[in-house]
């Protein structure tokens, strides 16, 4: 007969692509005397190998500012076969304290219902304080002050968002007003926070002068 091929007959299993199984395929055919031949078999194993894709939401690294709430952004993950699987994503790593400056490392991991785990994805969160103190000056920044008195500097306060209250911290300089000489003086207030972010510099001015009329006292009689 020849070239029969186009009486073979395929039997057995239909191999279903959308669920893991092992499926066997027949194949069968006769000659035109009705000699069967050896039937063929084929094994289609239908299974599950690709891993799932974890993509991560936001910048695989983040500063973040030293005592602030972090709310991390997370992260979505997709399978060929489950589809999204984002709500089995598994979060580990460091936990994240905004109080302390240091690096810490969000690990992401997944796996699909035949178990192909996700390459790990990583998020590296820095914390540090990057934010200045404030200098608030007690009284007024110009000060006219009267020659041959005593001269009281008002001061200042300062405030850091980490360090809170770093009012003795301050340090003044500039010049040292000298209430018997007239003339203008700077004084300058500066700080620093424990991470060594500085303050805006505050100046005061002080003018030293005269402006006392003298007292004329007569001798003797008026009249």
């Amino acid at each position: 007969d020849g070239d029969i091929t186009a009486n073979i007959t395929v039997g057995g299993d239909v191999v279903d692509v959308n669920t893991s199984g092992v499926y066997t395929i027949t194949y069968d055919v006769s000659d035109s005397s009705n000699n069967p031949a050896t039937q063929v078999i084929r094994v289609v194993t239908v299974g599950d190998s690709t891993a799932p894709v974890i993509t991560l939401l936001g910048d695989a690294t983040v500063t973040h500012e030293q005592g602030t709430t972090y709310t991390d952004a997370g992260a979505t993950a997709t399978d060929n076969v489950d589809g999204d699987i984002t709500a089995n994503i598994t979060v580990g790593g460091d936990v994240v304290d905004v109080n302390t400056s240091g690096v810490y490392t969000i690990t992401y991991d997944v796996s699909d219902s035949s178990n192909n785990p996700a390459t790990q994805v990583i998020r590296v969160v820095t914390v540090g304080d990057s934010t200045a103190p404030v200098i608030t000056l007690l009284g007024d920044t110009t000060v006219a002050h009267e020659q041959g008195t005593t001269y009281t500097d008002a001061g200042a306060t300062a405030t850091d968002n980490v360090d809170g209250d770093i009012t003795a911290n301050i340090t003044v300089g500039g010049d040292v007003v000298d209430v018997n000489t007239a003339g203008v003086y700077t004084i300058t207030y500066d700080v620093s926070d424990s991470s060594n972010n500085p303050a805006t510099q505050v100046i005061r001015v002080v003018t030293v002068g005269d402006s006392t009329a003298p007292v004329i006292t007569l001798l003797g009689d008026t009249t």
